[in-house]
């Protein structure tokens, strides 16, 4: 009884301790990364010099050079020189696809009028008695054109880790549409159905 007793504390312990400790290395981590960004500064502008070794100085940098970029980008100098720049890294192999891939992913799913993962579909995946979360993503034309039925493109995540997953064309009476939101479907997808979101309304 003592030892059950002791058992449950303890779990009840890691619970709260775990989350948390995960949450402060993530940001450790995310802060170290920004405070590199403090090597851009030549070594008599650092700010160790007048306050010390203070851990985070580099967030602030990072912060304001990312709206400074964006401010610049936003008038019209700015857009000369960002095509330009979009110009150069075409014109280098490799760089290209890399850097083409990764903008177009980003330019969608950070751009305010994006319209990435715009709904949460059930589909039937990986055989025709099991259901699968999937996020609803675009056909392009080339394909539908070659397909004689409406289809969907879907993205398939995969758990734990949602940066991995299957891209499938799937018709569109095959899918169920859900009302849950795409924050709460990764949640879900995430947490391997440990933290569940809300009983989703199945539309059609």
């Amino acid at each position: 009884m003592m030892m059950s007793a002791v058992k449950r504390y303890f779990i009840t312990g890691l619970l709260i301790w775990v989350p948390l400790a995960i949450t402060v290395w993530v940001l450790d981590a995310l802060i170290g990364a920004m405070d590199s960004s403090l090597l851009l500064l030549p070594e008599a502008w650092h700010p160790k010099n007048w306050l010390g070794p203070v851990r985070g100085v580099g967030v602030v940098l990072t912060l304001t050079v990312i709206l400074l970029t964006g401010l610049l980008a936003a008038n019209l100098i700015g857009r000369k020189l960002l095509q330009l720049w979009h110009s150069i890294l075409k014109r280098i192999p490799v760089v290209n696809s890399i850097y083409g891939s990764v903008k177009q992913v980003s330019d969608t799913l950070l751009s305010s009028d994006g319209n990435a993962f715009k709904k949460v579909l059930l589909v039937r995946y990986p055989h025709p008695e099991a259901w699968s979360l999937a996020f609803q993503t675009h056909v392009p034309g080339e394909v539908s054109t070659g397909l004689e039925d409406e289809h969907v493109a879907v993205f398939i995540p995969t758990t734990p880790s949602p940066v991995n997953g299957f891209y499938f064309f799937v018709r569109r009476a095959d899918t169920r549409e859900l009302t849950i939101t795409v924050d709460a479907a990764l949640k879900y997808i995430i947490s391997m159905g440990v933290v569940a979101p809300p009983a989703p309304v199945i539309k059609g």
